[in-house]
């Protein structure tokens, strides 16, 4: 068994079978719904050629699943890779995106809009200068400035110092959320609810524009870092003795994952747990080698997103579970069955 576990998947069979799985997870994303709609008919209506269809048929498929499963593809993709990045900058398995402490300020932010503004906002994408998508960005880059600030000094960035402060600030903006909590009204404190469980209900095509442009500006600025990645697992000490500007890099990776991780909570509330455990997933598929690693986590993260919403959308329909407490239940097990595995090194 032990040998099982480290023999290792190849990378381009590992991607290719990842992928096949996500265009299969997308074609089912797309059929299935509360309104059963065949496989022939939602795949006609992807077409830009009019099919001899309903109109409803049209608007489904392609203003509310189509817009949806790209999203959730998208924001999957995202916090997988910034996860890989965060254990690999912090060398730590159990960083997570939100250590930082963006997604803190960005909930904050977010929730301070839906309280303050109520009825008269909706889950508009960023694009449209949506007044949700807005204060979280504006929540998660004082976030991002405050912490970066505390955690500068003459000598250089120091990432544990970050990582306090994060913690430092994520309780601050916990004790904000029970404030805004208590003074909301019933319809603001369900928004507020739904907003902190993670939704993907309101996809739309300027929240997948701004999604996927980050996707792709993050997967090429963190590609291009992966052999620096790579370093920095052996030690910052050694990582300088290789020519690497050390302090740089955090710095570089720190902004990078604080945007990206702004941008999700922004588009779609938080969820968690994906950025924590698919890197874990990948990892023990492909090594610690974050050229690889990069990779197999984007598709992996898009993949495990989409099923866990596929299952938020049908389970209990036409009724729907926000897609957060889905991907919380399947990951908090996976999470508990990996700490008891690892208990002796991480002790």
């Amino acid at each position: 068994m032990n040998e099982l576990m480290t023999r290792r998947v190849p990378v381009r069979w590992m991607l290719l079978f990842a992928t096949i799985l996500l265009y299969t997870a997308m074609v089912s994303s797309i059929t299935l719904g509360p309104m059963d709609i065949s496989i022939t008919d939602s795949l006609k209506a992807l077409l830009p050629i009019k099919a001899d269809l309903p109109n409803y048929v049209s608007v489904i498929i392609q203003q509310v699943r189509l817009p949806r499963t790209l999203l959730a593809i998208a924001i999957g993709g995202i916090l997988a890779i910034c996860g890989a990045v965060m254990q690999g900058l912090f060398r730590n398995p159990l960083a997570d995106p939100g250590i930082i402490g963006v997604s803190a300020g960005a909930s904050l932010g977010a929730a301070i809009a839906i309280v303050l503004f109520g009825g008269v906002i909706g889950h508009t994408a960023f694009l449209t200068l949506g007044t949700v998508p807005l204060f979280a960005f504006l929540g998660g880059a004082a976030a991002t400035f405050a912490i970066y600030y505390l955690g500068t000094n003459s000598n250089g960035t120091s990432v544990t110092i970050m990582l306090l402060a994060g913690v430092a600030l994520g309780a601050i903006a916990g004790a904000g959320m029970g404030l805004l909590n208590y003074f909301a009204d019933d319809q603001a404190l369900r928004d507020l609810s739904l907003w902190t469980m993670g939704s993907l209900a309101g996809a739309s095509w300027d929240a997948i524009v701004l999604a996927y442009v980050s996707l792709f500006v993050l997967a090429f600025f963190y590609q291009r870092n992966a052999k620096k990645l790579n370093a920095l697992l052996l030690g910052e000490a050694e990582a300088r003795h290789m020519g690497i500007n050390v302090q740089a890099l955090k710095r570089q990776l720190i902004l990078l994952t604080a945007a990206g991780v702004g941008i999700t909570v922004a588009l779609s509330g938080m969820i968690g747990f994906i950025g924590l455990v698919v890197p874990h997933i990948a990892r023990m598929l492909t090594g610690p080698d974050h050229r690889t690693l990069l990779p197999v986590s984007l598709v992996l993260g898009g993949l495990i997103l989409l099923v866990s919403d596929m299952i938020a959308r049908t389970i209990v329909a036409p009724l729907e579970i926000p897609v957060g407490i889905i991907t919380a239940a399947i990951g908090a097990p996976f999470f508990l069955a990996l700490l008891i595995k690892q208990r002796g090194r991480l002790a």
